[in-house]
C-alpha cells in the first residue's frame, strides 16, 4: 500500500501566504511558529543586509515548525523592507503605518521575501527574491482617506499596504514578481515541493 505524502505546514500567520498556497493547489496546514525577529536582526553583523535577514528568519521559523511537526516539510517566510539602508518593521498601529507611508511616498524602496523548507532537523532549500517598488508623491488627502479605506488591516503588511487591494494607488512602478511582492516566492517554492513529490510533476 502507498503510504501517503508527509503534510506540508506553512509555519506563518500571514494570511496572503496561506491564500496564495491555497490557490495555487497546494495543501498546507497553516501553524504559525513564534520566533523572536528582532534577536535574529540583532544576532546579524551590522549593518544588516535585507535579503541575509530575510533568509535567516525564513529559516528559523521553519526549523522552529519542524520541531513540532515531526515528518512534514515546514515551510517558513518572511519578508524585508528596506530603503535607502533603512530596515522597516512591520507597523505597530495604524498611526505608525500612515507614518511609515509617509515616508516611502516619492521614493522607490525594496521588498525582499523569502521562504526556507525544512523536514525533521534537514534544510530542503531556501531561497530569497526581491523586487523594487515606486511609491508615487500622493497628497496628504489620499493618504488620510486610503488609511482611512484601509482600516485596520493597514498593519498586516510591512509596508503598510496590500497591492492585491486599494495599495496598488499608492504606486507609480513595480519591478518584481507579484508574488514576491505578497511576500512569497511561489514559484520557486512550488519547483521545491515537486522535486520532494508532493505537488505532480
Amino acid at each position: 500500500m502507498t503510504q501517503p505524502p508527509p503534510p506540508i505546514v506553512l509555519a506563518s500567520a500571514s494570511r496572503i501566504r496561506a491564500e496564495i498556497l491555497a490557490h495555487a493547489g497546494v495543501a498546507a496546514e497553516v501553524k504559525p511558529a513564534a520566533v523572536d525577529e528582532a534577536a535574529l536582526h540583532a544576532e546579524m553583523v551590522e549593518p544588516a543586509v535585507p535579503h541575509e535577514l530575510a533568509l535567516r528568519i525564513a529559516e528559523a521559523k521553519a526549523r522552529a515548525g519542524a520541531l513540532v511537526n515531526p515528518g512534514a516539510l515546514v515551510i517558513g517566510a518572511d519578508q524585508v523592507l528596506s530603503l535607502k539602508g533603512d530596515i522597516f518593521s512591520k507597523p505597530s498601529s495604524v498611526a505608525a503605518a500612515a507614518e511609515q507611508l509617509r515616508r516611502l511616498r516619492g521614493t522607490t524602496h525594496r521588498l525582499d521575501s523569502a521562504f526556507a523548507c525544512v523536514r525533521d532537523d534537514r534544510l530542503i532549500a531556501r531561497e530569497v527574491d526581491g523586487a523594487k517598488l515606486t511609491m508615487r508623491a500622493f497628497s496628504d488627502v489620499f493618504l488620510d482617506a486610503y488609511v482611512d479605506a484601509a482600516g485596520a488591516g493597514i498593519v498586516d503588511s510591512v509596508g503598510g499596504y496590500q497591492l492585491e487591494g486599494l495599495g496598488a494607488q499608492l504606486f507609480e512602478r513595480i519591478d518584481g514578481d507579484y508574488f514576491t511582492i505578497l511576500g512569497l516566492p511561489l514559484l520557486p517554492l512550488l519547483a521545491v515541493l515537486r522535486a520532494q513529490g508532493l505537488l505532480p510533476s
